[in-house]
């Protein structure tokens, strides 16, 4: 027993221990005060109560035990060195795996999962080398170490892995993909597997998904004025094709469903084609798709059709019959919402042609083309003005003197100089002279040159967030480095 009450305890007597600086007792509204005694008694400090709505006192429990989790793994949530004391008791006996749950190949994942989560990782990487397994955490879109195992573990965390995820153990010259679905103090998690053989064995990477994300309002994107008005616009139409692109990883399924939700009215049909299924969405009918059994994009879009949708999300127009699909249920009256990996609002146009749709249909079904990244956003706490450099000034186009900021590190940031992360805009808003030009079989740069006469491209919107101290130059040229070096010339 730790200073925290159990967690089933938080839950059925609606009593919990909040840690900190100024630690405080949460009352859950309705529930029986006498368990306060006893709470008071086993966390061994008296400090104020206070009374929470059911919903409110939910949320601060998952944080508080979700912070904790590590603890039942075999270390302290507070401890910093509670995953090297799990690595440090691993055995050397070769046979790790066993039929006891603590097994401690078994304590260790458990460890690094809960640790992920309470860190807001978005992936694990699980990578074994000649002479060590690397486990590195994405944290903000940035790949970071977080443990180095010894080599002769990575059979036993892969096999553990595998088992997990419901993959086949003795295989391992092919790829597998599989998922499974975790309980962190009461906050579900969906985590995707996918497995690669490599030299030294067999790579594994780990997406997190959390099943109960709160959906984000357009209004909480952080876009600019422009591009928000633009989306809105867009989604007002009756139908049309609205097209997000970007890599991965880059906020375009958070961008869709913000859309989503706000056409989430009930007076409409919504129906959803996804791989896999990010969010549950009351009001939203979802279909997951699974190849194994035939169920790709296009043959999901198909059958959404038949039943009778106003509007559509296809989580990504992959190859020409899904994009000719979504073409189709454009001209028939309805609304379609997807995404495509380009590096630009104009490149998707390309691409799309390039799957064999014509321009004639393109200039005549297109709505809007919204073209997004996600940079790391500066610790408001510790970041530092400076005058730009030449050379920066150069980057940045800029001929002027230039206030940039840049990252220091402290306790609020845990020494990173970044907290969480920031999304970078630009649409492509269809009119006529830009329909003419997609039916003339315009180039790229002649589209991207009309879309952003005056402004708003992706690069532009970047240095925008770096001069007023939202990010860095460097983390804008990270992640628009083309279309930055295109802007200046032009």
């Amino acid at each position: 027993m730790s200073a925290l009450l159990t967690y089933s305890f938080a839950r059925e007597r609606g009593i919990a221990f909040q840690p900190g600086a100024e630690p405080l007792f949460l009352l859950r509204e309705g529930a029986d005060a006498s368990g306060l005694a006893e709470a008071i008694r086993v966390a061994g400090v008296m400090a104020p109560v206070r009374t929470l709505a059911a919903g409110a006192y939910d949320r601060v429990l998952s944080e508080i035990y979700a912070a904790s989790a590590i603890e039942g793994a075999g270390g302290a949530a507070d401890d910093p060195d509670s995953l090297s004391r799990l690595i440090d008791d691993m055995p050397e006996a070769e046979d790790l795996l066993a039929s006891d749950s603590e097994a401690p190949v078994i304590r260790l994942i458990n460890g690094l999962v809960a640790d992920a989560i309470r860190a807001g990782a978005s992936d694990i990487h699980v990578e074994p080398f000649e002479d060590r397994v690397s486990v590195r955490f994405r944290l903000d879109g940035v790949l970071e170490e977080r443990v180095s195992l010894p080599p002769h573990l990575a059979p036993s965390i892969v096999s553990r892995l595998k088992v997990m995820a419901r993959l086949d153990i003795a295989e391992r010259r092919v790829p597998q993909d599989g998922r499974v679905t975790l309980t962190l103090a009461g906050r579900g998690v969906d985590v995707r597997v996918s497995t690669l053989p490599s030299r030294h064995g067999e790579r594994v990477v780990m997406r997190l998904l959390e099943k109960n994300s709160a959906l984000m309002s357009i209004d909480a994107l952080g876009m600019p004025e422009r591009v928000r008005d633009g989306l809105r616009r867009a989604l007002s139409q009756p139908n049309g094709i609205i097209l997000v692109t970007g890599p991965t990883g880059s906020g375009k399924t958070t961008t869709l469903y913000a859309g989503l939700s706000e056409l989430n009215d009930q007076t409409r049909n919504i129906l959803t084609v996804e791989d896999p299924v990010e969010y549950a969405v009351d009001g939203i009918g979802q279909t997951q798709v699974n190849a194994k059994v035939g169920m790709t994009f296009a043959a999901g879009l198909r059958a959404i059709l038949r039943q009778d949708p106003d509007i559509v999300m296809v989580g990504e127009i992959r190859d020409g019959e899904t994009a000719r699909i979504a073409v189709q249920a454009s001209l028939t009256g309805h609304l379609v919402l997807s995404t495509v990996h380009t590096n630009s609002a104009a490149a998707a146009i390309a691409r799309l042609k390039d799957m064999g749709i014509e321009s004639y249909l393109l200039a005549s079904t297109l709505s809007a083309v919204l073209a997004q990244r996600l940079v790391r956003r500066l610790c408001p706490h510790c970041r530092e003005p400076y005058e730009a450099s030449e050379r920066e000034r150069a980057l940045a186009g800029v001929s002027g003197p230039m206030m940039l900021y840049a990252p220091r590190g402290c306790d609020a940031c845990h020494q990173t100089g970044y907290s969480g992360r920031q999304g970078v805009y630009e649409i492509i808003e269809m009119d006529e002279a830009l329909r003419s030009l997609i039916h003339d079989q315009a180039r790229e740069a002649d589209i991207a040159r009309h879309a952003f006469r005056n402004g708003g491209g992706l690069f532009e919107a970047g240095l925008m967030l770096a001069r007023s101290g939202e990010t860095t130059l460097a983390e804008v040229l990270r992640v628009c480095r083309e279309e930055g070096e295109r802007d200046a010339r032009i």
